[in-house]
C-alpha cells in the first residue's frame, strides 16, 4: 500500500507541476469514520510512510473523510475544491464515485481497482483485475497447474473480471458465475465439483465391497477406511481461482470444503486480501 501511495503522490507532484516553488497541495479522500474506518488509518500510515521516503518540503496533505458514502464524498471533494486542491487522492471504494463527475477540473486518482465505466475525471490508481490475473498466470505456470476454473459471483465486478480473463489471456477450464445466496450457492458448488456423483461413488464402493469375495477382517478394514472419507473419486480441477471478497468469499471457501475440496490437494487462489484480516482467523 506504501508503494502504492508513494506512486500516486510522485504522480501527483507531476500533475502539478513540480518545478513550481510552490506548495503542492493534495487532497485525500478516504473513510475516516464508518464501518471502513480501519482502511482510512492504513492509507493516512502508508501516506506518511510515502511522504517521508520522498522527502519533499513542498508536499501538504489534506485528509478528509467520506465515510465510505458517496453524498459524504462529493461534499468532502468540494471542501478540497474550495481550498484551491485540484488533485485528490481517492476515493477509495467505486461506490463513492457516482457524483465526482460533476467536478470537471478536478483530478482524483482513485484507490478502485475497478477500470470500467470510471468518469473521464477519475483515475484508477489501484491493484485492478486485470494485473491480478496476470500475475496468478504467472503463478499457475510456475506451479505447473494445467486445470484452472474461475469463479466469479454475480456481483456488479462480473464484467470487470470477464475484461480481466480476456485481456490476460490466462487459460481456464471454465468461467462459473455463481449467486452469493447461501442455499444456491452450496447447490452450484455441489454441481461443479460433482459433488452427488461422488458421494454415490462412496457409497457404491462400500456396497462393493460388503458384497465381494474378501475376507471379513479385510471387509471391515477396507470399509472403515471408507467410512472416514466424505466422497470417492476426484474433481475435474487443480486449481480454484474465486474473484469475490469478504462473506461471500468465506461462503464459496466453506462450500468448496462441505463438497470434500480441500486446500491440502487442491491450490485455492484469491485476488487481493490485504484489508482483510479476518481472513487470517478463518480455520
Amino acid at each position: 500500500l506504501k508503494k502504492l501511495i508513494f506512486l500516486v503522490l510522485i504522480f501527483s507532484s507531476i500533475f502539478s507541476n513540480a518545478v513550481s516553488e510552490e506548495k503542492i497541495k493534495i487532497g485525500i479522500l478516504i473513510p475516516i469514520t464508518g464501518d471502513n474506518k480501519k482502511v482510512g488509518q492504513l492509507i493516512i500510515k502508508a501516506t506518511r510512510m510515502a511522504i517521508k521516503d520522498i522527502n519533499s518540503n513542498k508536499l501538504e496533505i489534506y485528509p478528509k473523510d467520506t465515510n465510505s458514502n458517496p453524498t459524504q464524498t462529493l461534499k468532502a471533494a468540494l471542501e478540497l475544491k474550495d481550498m484551491g486542491i485540484n488533485i485528490i487522492i481517492g476515493p477509495v471504494f467505486y461506490k463513492n464515485l457516482i457524483y465526482l463527475n460533476d467536478l470537471k477540473d478536478i483530478t482524483f486518482l482513485s484507490l478502485t481497482n475497478k477500470t470500467i465505466n470510471l468518469p473521464q475525471n477519475i483515475i484508477s490508481s489501484g491493484i485492478n483485475a486485470t494485473s491480478q490475473v496476470n500475475t496468478i498466470k504467472k503463478f499457475l505456470k510456475l506451479e505447473k497447474i494445467e486445470k484452472t476454473i474461475f469463479l466469479t459471483s454475480n456481483f456488479d465486478y462480473e464484467v470487470e473480471i470477464k475484461k480481466a480473463i480476456k485481456q490476460s489471456k490466462i487459460k481456464v477450464s471454465k468461467h462459473y458465475i455463481y449467486e452469493t445466496d447461501p442455499t444456491k450457492l452450496t447447490k452450484q458448488i455441489e454441481k461443479i465439483t460433482n459433488y452427488k456423483i461422488r458421494k454415490q461413488n462412496l457409497s457404491d464402493e462400500i456396497k462393493r465391497i460388503e458384497r465381494s469375495d474378501l475376507t471379513e477382517s479385510d471387509k471391515e478394514r477396507r470399509i472403515n477406511k471408507l467410512k472416514k472419507r466424505y466422497t470417492l473419486g476426484r474433481v475435474k480441477f487443480d486449481s480454484v481461482i474465486i474473484s469475490d471478497f469478504d462473506e461471500s468469499l468465506k461462503s464459496v471457501i466453506t462450500s468448496l470444503l462441505y463438497t470434500d475440496v480441500s486446500p491440502k490437494n487442491k491450490y485455492f487462489i484469491t485476488f487481493n486480501q490485504w484489508f482483510d484480516k479476518s481472513l487470517l482467523n478463518e480455520n
